[in-house]
């Protein structure tokens, strides 16, 4: 499937910016399982492009003083193919994400609910075992937006039974942690007709085979394996390893922020079946 993707990121101050730096992952990679056709990214100073050490694709973004205002625009069209797995040349070791991070560390409860969930399952089947705690998630934490911020870890979100797509993600991550599971955490793109505000999205992905380097994605907020309704943008440990765009200020009095996104088939009028 092939969609027309829009993403824009608009900032406010009611003072002047002293300095500002943002890192932008808003970026997609060729992969087995999308293709981008072009991509563009837009913002009032010159990028500079890196690599960061998730093996995403990055820009940083310095604003002198005076500025009271930053707008970015992402926009191009990617090709979606429908692959749950895909193998991911790119980053770490991925036996590095069986460490727990701050936003995706499971308590006691969540480690005694993953370990029940995959009790009596062959330990050396990673995908049967995934499945299985994607199971347990969906069950337990439903999507409601309000419960939780950028800050809420897994714990808290197990704790309350409730958030969106994020805190769905990063209880799976932790979840798949506590049993020995190579998990990270994605951002990125799904299509929902009528649904907007799901345009933007983060769901798991578990490591089936750290010597092939074989993912599978699995998102808890639709309680599927992915398909080709999601454009995979950036990965990490955690949602604040690859938030899509993240970075400091000095000045600049108070913030707002209005993002918008949007998922379109592309061409209009295509179905999606």
């Amino acid at each position: 499937m092939l969609y027309q993707i829009r993403h824009r990121t608009h900032y406010r101050y009611t003072q002047p910016l002293r300095s500002a730096v943002q890192t932008l992952c808003l970026t997609p990679r060729d992969s087995d399982a999308q293709r981008v056709h072009h991509w563009r990214l837009d913002a009032p100073v010159p990028l500079q492009v890196q690599t960061d050490a998730w093996g995403n694709h990055s820009h940083v973004l310095a604003l002198g003083a005076g500025a009271r205002a930053l707008l970015c625009e992402a926009t191009g069209q990617v090709e979606t193919h429908g692959h749950a797995l895909h193998t991911d040349p790119h980053g770490p070791d991925p036996r590095l994400y069986r460490m727990p991070s701050p936003l995706a560390t499971a308590d006691a409860a969540l480690r005694d609910a993953a370990l029940t969930a995959v009790q009596g399952l062959d330990p050396e089947d990673a995908q049967e075992r995934a499945l299985a705690l994607l199971r347990l998630v969906t069950t337990h934490v439903a999507y409601h937006a309000g419960h939780t911020d950028a800050r809420t870890t897994a714990a808290q979100v197990w704790q309350g039974g409730a958030g969106v797509c994020q805190d769905q993600a990063h209880v799976l991550v932790a979840a798949c942690r506590a049993v020995g599971l190579a998990a990270r955490y994605v951002s990125g793109y799904f299509h929902a007709t009528g649904a907007s505000a799901l345009a933007s999205h983060a769901w798991a992905q578990v490591c089936l085979d750290a010597t092939a380097r074989r993912w599978l994605g699995l998102d808890v907020t639709h309680g599927c394996v992915v398909d080709a309704r999601h454009v995979q943008l950036a990965v990490g440990p955690d949602y604040a390893a690859c938030a899509p765009v993240r970075g400091v200020r000095s000045g600049g009095g108070e913030e707002q922020l209005v993002v918008s996104v949007s998922v379109d088939i592309w061409p209009p009028g295509r179905s999606a079946a």
